[in-house]
């Protein structure tokens, strides 16, 4: 973990949160768990996890509320099913969990991410009650390293959902599962003074960097960026599989 003063800490990691907003904007995916090994050189792992959730709590609250209209409440709902539990169980393990092993499972499931987008299949259209397996693993996930936005989009696409109804219910879906862990954070003393005024002030850079990407979509190769966010992924997972 860095040892920066307060204002330098805070500093970089708005400049962080920023840029990778901008980016997971522009290529769809990757903000989150690229922006968690940041997080968690400069704060520790055990802080980062909760700061990451604040800062996707408003972020995906802001596309909730954007897309309302189109928002699919029955695949809400079988998501949160699974969801909501796994994630208050993942929160209370987080407390409690060693820090190294941790680190590992980050390590293995930031690559896990690459190796997956590769080689997965085309998945068919999940049923709604399917949903709920998709929330169950996601919200354990989530709970534990972070985000696992990369693994759980796909089934919400494949089941038809395009533009504002993709992003809307894909959003308050990944919202039920921060609300939770929120509250598993907090029972497992793991909300501090420091994590809730590190969140809330770096909010703002979070959801500016997502306003100026959402505006240069489509001026940056999808094919190269998608590729440089992957060796990202890969060189972050192999710094945490190395004990870093």
């Amino acid at each position: 973990m860095l040892t920066l003063a307060p204002l330098p800490t805070l500093a970089v990691a708005s400049v962080a949160a920023f840029g990778l907003a901008l980016l997971s904007a522009v290529a769809g995916f990757g903000g989150g768990v690229l922006l968690l090994p940041v997080f968690t050189a400069l704060f520790g792992l055990r802080v980062a996890v909760p700061m990451l959730t604040l800062t996707q709590l408003s972020s995906n609250g802001f596309r909730v509320w954007l897309n309302r209209r189109d928002l699919r409440w029955r695949l809400i709902g079988w998501f949160a099913a699974g969801a909501v539990p796994f994630a208050v169980a993942g929160g209370l393990l987080l407390a409690h969990a060693p820090l190294g092993a941790l680190k590992r499972a980050l390590g293995a499931f930031l690559i896990g991410v690459v190796v997956w987008r590769r080689l997965r299949p085309r998945p068919r259209k999940p049923p709604d009650r399917g949903f709920a397996l998709v929330g169950a693993v996601s919200g354990l996930g989530s709970a534990l390293l972070g985000s696992v936005g990369p693994l759980t989009a796909p089934f919400f696409l494949a089941y038809g959902l395009t533009r504002d109804a993709y992003i809307g219910t894909e959003a308050a879906a990944a919202l039920t599962t921060h609300l939770s862990k929120i509250a598993a954070y907090g029972a497992g003393d793991l909300l501090t003074v420091r994590v809730l005024l590190f969140g809330v002030a770096l909010t703002p850079a979070t959801l500016a960097g997502a306003w100026v990407g959402k505006r240069i979509v489509g001026r940056i190769s999808d094919r190269v960026f998608v590729l440089l966010v992957e060796i990202g992924l890969v060189a972050a997972g192999l710094l945490f599989l190395a004990g870093f």
